[in-house]
């Protein structure tokens, strides 16, 4: 497990590897994002055949993981930008909410997050990325 405060970017990178080895290995299609503590972007990259949404909701969900709350102003952009006609607010309201944080000594100083899966899935492949540390 990372015992420092700083995840490199080959690090994040990592965690994006196990967790695509993960939803492949589940025939799952997925995008997956890291972010620092501040919901800075590290990494992210996004399966083929994943829906295009997925490449803006996993990185507003780790966002949201790493600062323990959601950003306002960015959901209602999505919401208004029309990227996401064939979803209700609600069904958004309720994918954002599936980041994992990464915790080293009680702080937060990553998250990762996953769309295009159900929450559940989500959740199993974001904590297999992190395993992978």
């Amino acid at each position: 497990m990372l015992s420092k405060s700083v995840l490199t970017l080959d690090e994040a990178n990592s965690m994006i590897d196990a967790a695509f080895a993960e939803a492949d290995n589940n025939g799952w299609k997925v995008t997956v994002a890291v972010v620092d503590d501040g919901g800075h972007l590290l990494a992210m990259r996004r399966m083929d055949g994943c829906a295009p949404v997925a490449a803006y909701i996993a990185p507003q969900k780790a966002r949201s993981a790493a600062l323990g709350r959601r950003e306002t102003s960015e959901f209602e952009a999505m919401i208004n930008g029309g990227r996401t006609a064939f979803l209700s607010a609600p069904e958004i309201t309720g994918l954002l909410e599936g980041g994992v944080p990464l915790k080293v000594e009680g702080q937060v100083v990553a998250a990762i997050g996953v769309s295009g899966v159900k929450p559940d899935q989500d959740a199993q492949v974001a904590k297999a990325g992190i395993a992978a540390l």
